[in-house]
């Protein structure tokens, strides 16, 4: 399974781990999940795409998984997933469906 960053994905996993140390350490089990060709979390309702939102607990801020981040990919192909959003659930609520259709799909 190949797994690729958005842009925004960087630029948000970037802001988040200046405050949140072990972030990338927090998400390790997940990326290993998906590279295991798993599709944990709920499926989000977006017309003709396959995205998915998933909880992953945030050890720096010692919550649990209610409180901690919120990841957002996209099965693109069979083999090829695209890592699309993360934020903390406790600094933003849900990203409206069509930002994150202009993240998959940005129009020129």
């Amino acid at each position: 399974m190949i797994i690729r960053y958005s842009d925004a994905f960087k630029g948000q996993l970037k802001r988040l781990s200046h405050r949140y140390r072990r972030i990338r350490s927090d998400l390790q089990p997940l990326l290993d999940r998906l590279s295991a060709g798993e599709t944990p979390g709920d499926r989000i309702q977006v017309p003709n795409d396959v995205l998915y939102k998933v909880r992953v607990r945030n050890t720096d801020a010692a919550r649990g998984k209610r409180g901690g981040y919120r990841i957002i990919y996209y099965v693109q192909a069979e083999c090829e997933i695209l890592l699309v959003a993360i934020y903390s659930k406790s600094d933003q609520g849900d990203i409206a469906h069509a930002e994150l259709l202009d993240i998959i799909d940005p129009h020129d």
